[in-house]
């Protein structure tokens, strides 16, 4: 089957309804711990009755090793900010090469609590930091504490105990490039060394409120009931920082979407659908539909999309009840019903779950998602003027007819905070500081393009042109990226008075494998991570990738 247009993919409206896949980063990760049996210890839990201390948490493979260095902190709730600006959190963490010695923790202990204001070396791979969710927090030691487990109602409602708001990695403060890990068994892809950080915080945390219900309730504390454990994810509050990496990354986002793509073709082109798979996937959209009553939010539109979706798994089941799956070319006509039937919410939806019956057809492609963007940087002098209008004209058609004299054109433009430290869209009509505007608006940049090369003989090449005119030498770029690499661009006005930067957001933390989505304005939201997946100690007594769509335990 063909792919998938870049037309219809890399819109913002469909890219803002992403979910995640088989192909996301978190269940990528713990598949290949599982299938390269990894196994894991804690060596070190230096925490005392107060809560402060450290502890290490370190996996092991056939070849190497990494240790999460835990440090547990008491802060007073009047410094807990989830702003990037903040200087103190709850907990902060290093994952580290290795096993760390006495003397690494030592000197960590000095530079992980400052997190920006310290500085950690290229043994380490990932820095962080975490806050409490306070009112679920107090509620479950107390609890346990009692003997007595959480309240599911209480746990739904949030979803985690502590919720990151910064994981950086990929050479951030003197930690290890990315490149280092390239090649490494389990490393060797998208932000794995990330998604192995944010998976053991994850059992730290956990820890941590077991071990202070003990201190509290000494022989009537109770540890957590392990399905309702399982619930618990880690949050994460994600800001307009990770807008721009999909735009100053186009041949990686490429890869990301193509091989997504690339497993709904495949699927798509099976000529029939065993039994087996189709009770799996109603058996999904069954679960999909109570995980979805574990959806909280506060933003009106989001709880609008969630009652649509539920709108749209009702349809799914009734479709599926038909015998939709017993006709020759079971999937593509699935997903040809859908564009009909299902808002886009719930075409995006669909086009994930049918992946799951499929490890066999499209779990390799996992591997073809990292890229050498070094390699697509080199321009090609030697193309001609009708050559790159050519490629103007059918990969940024969508942006050339606007009018970006027009105010809600380009209403907004992006911009770094020299006191915040995170980037930040500006409005064009009413603040100062158009002129450091940062080259997040590609639309404009291909109009302006277009109008210098209508004045252009046909026949000319780049290298003149870009020796004349300069400051064309970025878009000429993205033009021959994308002319090799169709999924590179997203297809919108990022600058326009109607964009929505949370679609953004939405798409890359879809592709990490984040559920329970909650924007808290258009700019900013919350997530859940790796919430129902098992813990180290479970990995390998658990089924395999069973954990999607989590719930509440009840």
């Amino acid at each position: 089957m063909e792919l998938r247009p870049p037309d219809m993919v890399m819109r913002l409206a469909r890219l803002g309804a992403a979910h995640q896949t088989r192909l996301s980063f978190m269940r990528v990760l713990l598949r290949k711990l599982r299938r390269e049996g990894w196994c894991f210890d804690r060596p070190v839990w230096a925490i005392g009755d107060d809560g402060t201390g450290h502890a290490v948490y370190r996996v092991t493979g056939p070849r190497r090793s990494y240790s999460l260095v835990a440090f547990a902190h008491d802060l007073p709730d009047d410094q807990r900010s989830d702003r990037v600006i903040a200087e103190a959190w709850d907990a902060t963490f290093a994952l580290v090469d290795g096993t760390p010695s006495q003397d690494d923790i030592a000197r960590l202990s000095k530079n992980v609590p400052l997190q920006e204001a310290g500085r950690v070396s290229d043994a380490e791979l990932v820095l962080s930091r975490a806050n409490r969710s306070v009112r679920l927090w107090d509620h479950v030691v107390e609890r346990l504490s009692t003997g007595r487990q959480p309240d599911l109602d209480r746990v739904a409602e949030v979803g985690y105990l502590m919720r990151t708001t910064a994981v950086y990695g990929s050479g951030k403060f003197g930690a290890a490039d990315h490149a280092a890990l390239s090649g490494r068994p389990v490393m060797g892809g998208p932000f794995r060394a990330e998604m192995l950080a944010v998976w053991l915080i994850r059992t730290f945390v956990v820890d941590l409120a077991e071990h202070l219900a003990r201190v509290k309730g000494e022989s009537a504390a109770v540890p957590l009931d392990p399905d309702l454990r399982r619930t618990f994810g880690i949050g994460n509050s994600t800001g307009l920082g990770m807008a721009p990496f999909l735009v100053n990354h186009p041949t990686l986002l490429n890869a990301w979407i193509s091989a997504r793509e690339t497993a709904i073709a495949r699927v798509r082109g099976l000529k029939h659908a065993r039994p087996s798979d189709a009770a799996l996937l109603s058996g999904l959209v069954r679960r999909t539909q109570a995980a979805l009553t574990s959806w909280r939010s506060t933003d009106p539109e989001t709880l609008r999309r969630v009652e649509s979706l539920k709108a749209d798994c009702a349809l799914v089941s009734e479709h599926l009840a038909k015998g939709a799956l017993d006709q020759p070319l079971p999937w593509d006509q699935l997903i040809d019903w859908s564009r009909e039937a299902l808002s886009v919410d719930g075409q995006e939806l669909l086009g994930s779950l049918i992946l799951e019956p499929h490890s066999d057809l499209v779990d390799d492609l996992a591997d073809a998602m990292s890229v050498d963007e070094s390699a697509a940087f080199q321009i090609a002098g030697d193309q001609t003027i009708a050559e790159l209008c050519a490629a103007l004209h059918t990969y940024y058609g969508w942006a050339l007819s606007t009018d970006y004299a027009d105010e809600k054109a380009c209403a907004r433009f992006w911009y770094t905070s020299a006191a915040k430290r995170e980037p930040r869209l500006g409005e064009r009509a009413l603040e100062a500081g158009g002129e450091l505007e940062q080259p997040l608006d590609v639309a404009r940049a291909a109009a302006s393009l277009w109008e210098t090369l209508r004045s252009r003989p046909c026949d000319e090449n780049v290298a003149s042109l870009l020796a004349e005119a300069p400051e064309h030498r970025r878009m000429v770029r993205r033009a021959q990226i994308v002319a090799a690499a169709p999924y590179a661009e997203i297809r919108d006005n990022l600058i326009d008075a109607e964009m929505r930067p949370i679609d953004m957001l939405r798409c890359k933390l879809a592709f990490f494998g984040a559920t329970r989505f909650d924007p808290r304005s258009d700019r900013w939201l919350r997530i859940t991570m790796f919430q129902s997946a098992p813990y180290p100690h479970e990995l390998h007594q658990m089924p395999e990738d069973d954990w999607i769509m989590p719930t509440v335990a009840g």
